[in-house]
């Protein structure tokens, strides 16, 4: 399969280590779609760290479906105490969270960069964005 194909029918998720030992990145690479996200869903519920950045700089498109993964790793997130920021939405992904209002109810950062930099002021979860 060529690589352009992937983002049309996969979403890749690379899982590693943030810049601190209790962080944990997730990397999507991909649309986060109906077709997609059960892979998403998986990789979430196999994390176990106190600090877990999803960064979504690879997506270029989100529906629906895909935000409420988001969401539902969200409240995962709270339920359990653990933190959970998203990173890199461009601005058509960003788009989605906004005009379902759910923006103001994720943890949205810039870029990974900033995500991380948050984290390690331990301000990561608490966010306005």
């Amino acid at each position: 399969m060529e690589s352009g194909d992937v983002n049309k029918v996969n979403l890749q998720i690379i899982a590693r280590r943030g810049a601190r030992d209790e962080q944990r990145i997730l990397e999507l690479k991909g649309r986060l779609t109906i077709e997609t996200v059960f892979g998403l869903q998986d990789a979430i519920k196999r994390e176990s760290s106190p600090e877990l950045i999803i960064d979504m700089s690879g997506v270029p498109y989100m529906d629906s479906v895909g935000l409420g993964v988001l969401v539902a790793a969200q409240v995962r997130a709270q339920k359990s105490s653990r933190k959970l920021a998203f990173a890199g939405m461009n601005a058509r992904v960003k788009a989605v969270t906004e005009l379902s209002r759910l923006s103001q109810f994720l943890d949205v950062y810039p870029s990974l960069k900033d995500a991380e930099e948050a984290s390690s002021k331990k301000t990561l979860g608490h966010h306005g964005g």
